[in-house]
């Protein structure tokens, strides 16, 4: 098997439910009880539309920039409420994927797609609720040469994805969360979640306790 050009197994995917529990917390919630470090750049942004939520285990693909053909590949491989996550490179000369292949994907169940790279259809794509990330768009194809890699680590945007890692993405963006962390991020997501609850509640109600301000300036020595 070729380093470059080789399609590894996909590894055990994680439970349904966890899959929908995470999908219940924003990404913001997620990224700040993983240190602000496991999540996408700003410029990986929803290209769909109505403000579809994406969640699901990573399916990931590695291209030479401009080049699609194991993206096709994934589509044929990627088990129902996979995301294909794509690493392009970050490159925005030629599309990954367009509405042909995102119809596809979502008629055989894939629940999105995240690429480090651009798409093109972007009307058609904005006219859909199928969750699309990217980095941008264009109007030029891609080529279909390979190489490429299939369910090896990538890097989004900054964030390295691995295969089997539970993607979320809403109008904040696109973070990934290890497997292996996924029940403890989400036990501190949904305490930040009652916390900040309280805080918009406490606002609303006129309430708001902001003294914490003022300590932590005099703390770090600014006079006032």
């Amino acid at each position: 098997m070729t380093a470059g050009f080789r399609i590894l197994p996909m590894p055990a995917r994680p439970a349904r439910e966890l899959v929908a529990a995470l999908a219940g917390m924003v990404t913001p919630h997620l990224s700040d009880n993983m240190s602000r470090l496991q999540g996408a750049a700003a410029a990986i942004r929803p290209m769909h539309g109505g403000g579809a939520k994406l969640a699901g285990p990573a399916f990931t693909v590695r291209v030479p920039a401009g080049d699609n053909l194991m993206v096709h590949k994934a589509i044929d491989l990627a088990a129902p409420g996979d995301v294909i996550v794509v690493d392009a490179a970050g490159v925005l000369e030629q599309a990954i994927i367009g509405d042909i292949m995102t119809s596809h994907a979502a008629r055989r169940g894939v629940a999105g797609f995240v690429i480090d790279g651009a798409i093109r259809d972007a009307a058609e794509i904005a006219a859909r609720p199928f969750p699309v990330y990217a980095r941008g768009a264009t109007h030029r194809g891609p080529y279909k040469n390979g190489p490429g890699e299939i369910n090896v680590p990538v890097s989004i945007g900054g964030m390295v994805v691995r295969p089997g890692d539970i993607v979320v993405g809403d109008a904040d963006g696109v973070v990934a969360v290890p497997q292996a962390d996924a029940e403890a991020v989400l036990a501190a997501a949904r305490e930040q979640k009652k916390k900040e609850d309280a805080s918009l509640a406490a606002i609303a109600a006129g309430t708001f306790d902001r003294k914490w301000v003022d300590e932590t300036l005099r703390a770090k020595g600014c006079a006032f």
